[in-house]
C-alpha cells in the first residue's frame, strides 16, 4: 500500500511538472487541462491558466471558498479564465458587462454570492497597462467582474484541455 501511495505521488508530481492541471470548479469544464505555453501576443478570446493576485484578491478568494488553495503566489491555485479585454479597454459594469460599449453576452453580475453574501462589483474602467481583464460565463464565476483586472505577470499559459467533461 505504502508503495502504491509512493507511485500516485510520483505521478501527479510528474503530471504537475509536465503542465497538467485538474480543474474541479464549474468556472470551465470539469477534468484535466494542460498549461500551454504562449509564443505569441494574448488576445482576448484566449483561454488562459492564471494566478489570481496575491493580497486582498486572493485572500478574499480563499476565506470565502472561491479560489483553491495552490501554488500561486497569494496561496490560492492558477485559475482557469477567458480574456475579455487587454490594456487600454474601457470595462463598463452595471448589471452586465460592456467591453467598449459592446455587450459581453452571457455575463451579468450578482449581488451575492451561492451563499448569500454581498458581492461587490469592480467600479469598472480602463483596464491599465500590463493588465488584463478575466471573465467565464459561468453565472457564479468569481472573475474581473468582482475583482478588477489583474497582471499579465500572473499568466501562466493557454488553457488546453485534455480530458474534460461539462456537468
Amino acid at each position: 500500500m505504502a508503495a502504491g501511495g509512493v507511485a500516485m505521488i510520483a505521478i501527479a508530481g510528474i503530471a504537475w511538472l509536465g503542465g497538467l492541471r485538474l480543474n474541479l470548479t464549474p468556472s470551465e469544464p470539469l477534468g484535466l487541462w494542460r498549461i500551454v505555453p504562449i509564443d505569441r501576443q494574448v488576445v482576448a478570446g484566449d483561454l488562459v491558466f492564471v494566478c489570481p493576485p496575491p493580497g486582498p484578491v486572493s485572500v478574499f478568494g480563499l476565506e470565502r471558498g472561491y479560489f483553491r488553495r495552490g501554488p500561486c503566489s497569494g496561496g490560492a491555485a492558477p485559475l482557469i479564465k477567458t480574456v475579455g479585454a487587454l490594456s487600454g479597454a474601457r470595462i463598463d459594469i452595471g448589471a452586465v458587462v460592456m467591453i467598449y460599449g459592446v455587450l459581453l453576452p452571457r455575463l451579468r453580475l450578482s449581488a451575492v454570492d451561492g451563499q448569500g453574501r454581498p458581492l461587490p462589483p469592480w467600479a469598472g474602467g480602463v483596464v491599465p497597462p500590463g493588465n488584463f481583464f478575466l471573465h467565464s460565463t459561468f453565472a457564479g464565476s468569481y472573475d474581473s467582474r468582482y475583482f478588477g483586472p489583474v497582471p499579465e505577470a500572473g499568466l501562466l499559459g493557454l488553457a488546453r484541455p485534455v480530458l474534460t467533461f461539462d456537468p
